[in-house]
């Protein structure tokens, strides 16, 4: 398989050489030449199979020869090590949970999988180190900081914008040590992204083989896609449609879901529920794609101004509003509105979800009614344990501490302060 960059200025590169080098030259995201349609037998005895085994058959296209074949279930077998539940909440509504994982976020997975791909093209350059650098809106830093740490050949620099990022979310990324380094950006989230790729670009720095653990990088994004077809093969059997709600910040999940759909995964409809970020629901309404500043909400992990995803979804519908709009709806919700959902679903089953869960939750609802035989999905994508100062008061529950969550309260932030580009470049030399 080959990538090219979506700004069309740059030579097309192996799988290996997209990950390694995160963002094209020209400052494109990259995106494979071709997606298969899997053959139909796959979804036929879908349910027959295991995770790993449909994980691997999703990816491999994407991947061709350059990790042999072992390897790369290998590398699936220690990405995908917990459960992803498909939990009903209320009735022909589910919760897919995306948070069994080591930093209980969504993120586990592809963090997990471009490390060990990493680690795999790194194998045999004992002279040789790559910078991942990455910017968090929350549970990225963590997830990258776990999947990562201690993986030979790799230091981690993750920037994450001080203050607007959960006392857990914190904890997850600035207490490893070892190959793992934190900044604290006094900005927001879209500046710690603008400097990150601003540092990819600058020509002085090429000596430090920087790349991206952002969804802009292919092994981070691609196998997202895995969910929904685990997703598929767990509703299957009620033989009805599916409609597929995703917390939206920077449109990488829902990016990996459309994937899935042309790869011939049956989904009717998706949904990306955001914030008051509202860049994407907006862009829907006039034509006229017009990002603007983040606003700080309580779903802090969506609070991204300009998604870098969305480029590649307009990509796979060829730049045609109209057509995109037949498979793609996506809503805009409040604070205000999120903590109501947050109650109706705890009091509706007992379920306790966070606020992204929730603003995913809100889409999905409003979509439903134009599929009225359909069963909606919304991803849960962080444990409520990472939002305790929302759920607690807003439900009037007190939350078990999660083992996983446990193993960084006791220990000490570490975090380097920085507000430019040029502080950021002086940290890397």
């Amino acid at each position: 398989m080959k990538y090219y960059s979506l700004n069309h200025n740059a030579p097309t590169v192996s799988f290996q050489e997209a990950v390694i080098q995160g963002l094209a030259s020209d400052k494109g995201l990259y995106f494979p030449e071709n997606i298969t349609p899997l053959p139909q037998d796959f979804f036929d005895t879908i349910e027959n199979l295991s995770n790993e085994e449909i994980a691997f058959q999703a990816i491999q296209q994407f991947v061709g020869d350059e990790i042999a074949e072992d390897t790369l279930k290998q590398i699936i077998a220690e990405t995908l090590c917990f459960d992803f539940p498909v939990v009903e909440v209320e009735k022909g509504i589910y919760s897919l949970e995306l948070f069994h994982g080591p930093t209980m976020a969504f993120k586990d997975v592809g963090a997990r999988f471009m490390s060990r791909c990493l680690g795999y093209f790194n194998k045999d350059k004992s002279d040789s180190e790559n910078t991942v650098l990455v910017a968090t809106s929350g549970d990225t830093g963590g997830a990258v900081a776990s999947g990562f740490l201690g993986v030979k050949g790799v230091e981690v620099i993750i920037l994450y914008p001080s203050g607007k990022v959960s006392d857990i979310q914190e904890r997850q990324l600035t207490t490893l040590g070892q190959n793992i380094k934190a900044l604290e950006v006094d900005g927001v989230f879209d500046d710690c992204q603008d400097m990150v790729k601003k540092a990819f670009l600058d020509e002085s720095l090429k000596h430090k083989n920087l790349t991206s653990a952002n969804s802009i990088n292919i092994a981070r994004w691609l196998p997202q896609m895995f969910y929904f077809f685990f997703a598929y093969k767990a509703l299957k059997k009620q033989n009805k449609p599916l409609v597929f709600s995703c917390p939206s910040g920077n449109f990488g999940n829902i990016c990996a879901g459309i994937i899935a759909k042309k790869m011939g995964l049956p989904v009717e409809h998706f949904v990306a529920a955001t914030n008051v970020n509202d860049t994407v629901p907006r862009f829907l309404e006039n034509g006229i794609y017009d990002p603007k500043p983040s606003i700080a909400t309580i779903s802090n992990a969506m609070d991204v101004g300009n998604p870098s995803n969305f480029i590649r979804i307009q990509e796979m519908y060829h730049n045609d509003l109209e057509q995109f709009k037949k498979d793609f709806s996506s809503f805009t919700f409040s604070d205000a509105e999120t903590i109501e959902a947050m109650k109706t679903i705890y009091n509706t089953d007992g379920y306790v979800s966070e606020p992204h869960g929730a603003v995913g939750y809100l889409g999905l609802k409003k979509e439903l009614h134009n599929h009225l035989n359909a069963i909606g999905i919304f991803l849960e994508t962080a444990h409520p344990i990472k939002f305790l100062d929302t759920v607690e008061p807003t439900l009037n529950v007190q939350l078990p501490i999660p083992t996983q969550i446990e193993s960084v309260l006791g220990k000490e932030k570490v975090s380097v302060k920085i507000k430019t580009y040029e502080e950021l470049k002086a940290f890397l030399t």
